[in-house]
């Protein structure tokens, strides 16, 4: 059970990964644009997320304060990402600078809170 719990915290470790991969490669593009990549990575990581959240194998000590944290920042990711697709869909530019930097900050601070707490 143990090996199976490793294998889903490596898989949202990746779903960050991808999210923040995606969006490091549309920044050094100068694109400034959210992509499929990004939400896909975003999915990856909240069910994983949540299925790290639930209190298996028996007896292992949950953090919530970091569950709620982690939780609280993916959704203001979705919010972001999904803002920053309609916006591009109604006028076909690119998102505001200050918003595609913050889907990165807080892709990148998701992470680290899911290796360093």
């Amino acid at each position: 059970m143990e090996v199976l719990r490793s294998v889903v915290v490596l898989l949202h470790i990746v779903g960050f990964a991808v999210m923040f991969g995606a969006w490091v490669a549309e920044a050094a593009a100068g694109r400034f644009r959210t992509t499929r990549v990004m939400d896909y990575g975003l999915l990856v990581s909240l069910v994983t997320g949540l299925a790290l959240a639930a209190p298996w194998p028996a007896g292992i000590e949950l953090n919530y304060p970091k569950i709620g944290i982690k939780l609280v920042i993916l959704v203001v990711i979705g919010a972001l990402l999904g803002m920053g697709s309609a916006r591009q869909k109604r006028t076909g530019e690119a998102v505001p600078r200050p918003m595609f930097a913050a889907v990165g900050v807080l892709a990148f601070t998701a992470a680290a809170l899911a290796v360093i707490w």
